[in-house]
């Protein structure tokens, strides 16, 4: 099977379209499938866009979704907080992704919150996409993620767990947030762990010396290390989404 591998789209469909079309992926006639590793939304303007392609695709058997933390936070806007604009669900653009999705403007949200909360639950991205989406996906040769496989996390190092896979869902919430290429320092898996969440510009600038985390000269392609692939791209700020192709 020929794998394309993304992370962080974060609603930037024209982008991740054109990440796709340079990759190959619709022209590939050897079975394919893309793999998106969590944060479907919240940065984008392209939501509703988004969201019909990877239904489509999820029609198609096409995509293998990873949960991200952002979908945690939509959940939590949706399910925890009844549709309140709660500064955290403002400023990661959780609250933006659901006026998207539901057509609300914010004032009509503000006045009727609950409504706005049933619209949002009532969303495609809410009872179909999220409910497909896996803790991680699991290859002869890599581990798929959002963040990092659980791990423990003390004094600033971060500790192995070799019983990873059998983590419960607190812990598979606290490891989405996790920085990968610091975590796979100390990290004993055997197979190469794919990551998203944290800009890959971060491992280039502190384990390579390669330029800035977010100056001119920073590198947002994928960062390679021993044991891990980092692939977010900080698309808001490069403009760019990294697509690379694996056979497994």
């Amino acid at each position: 099977m020929r794998y394309y591998v993304t992370a962080d789209v974060h609603g930037y469909y024209s982008i991740l379209r054109q990440a796709l079309v340079a990759s190959g992926f619709w022209g590939d006639e050897e079975p394919h499938k893309l793999i998106i590793l969590g944060d479907l939304f919240d940065r984008g303007t392209e939501a509703c866009q988004m969201q019909d392609f990877v239904l489509e695709l999820m029609e198609k058997d096409q995509v293998i979704l990873i949960k991200g933390n952002h979908e945690d936070l939509f959940e939590a806007l949706v399910t925890e907080d009844h549709g309140q604009p709660l500064s955290h669900h403002v400023h990661n653009g959780t609250y933006d992704t659901a006026l998207q999705l539901t057509g609300y403007d914010s004032a009509m949200a503000g006045i009727r919150r609950f409504d706005f909360a049933d619209a949002a639950e009532r969303t495609p991205y809410y009872k179909t996409i999220i409910p497909s989406m896996l803790d991680y996906y699991e290859t002869a040769r890599y581990v798929f993620v959002h963040g990092w496989i659980p791990c423990i996390y003390e004094r600033g190092q971060y500790s192995f767990i070799s019983d990873w896979r059998n983590a419960d869902a607190n812990e598979w919430s606290n490891a989405r947030w996790t920085n990968g290429m610091d975590a796979a320092q100390t990290c004993l898996e055997e197979k190469t762990i794919l990551c998203g969440h944290w800009h890959a510009s971060y491992g280039h600038a502190k384990y390579e010396q390669k330029g800035s985390e977010f100056g001119p000269d920073a590198d947002f392609s994928p960062f390679h290390g021993s044991g891990i692939i980092a692939l977010d791209a900080c698309t808001a700020y490069s403009g760019k989404i990294n697509v690379i192709v694996l056979e497994d």
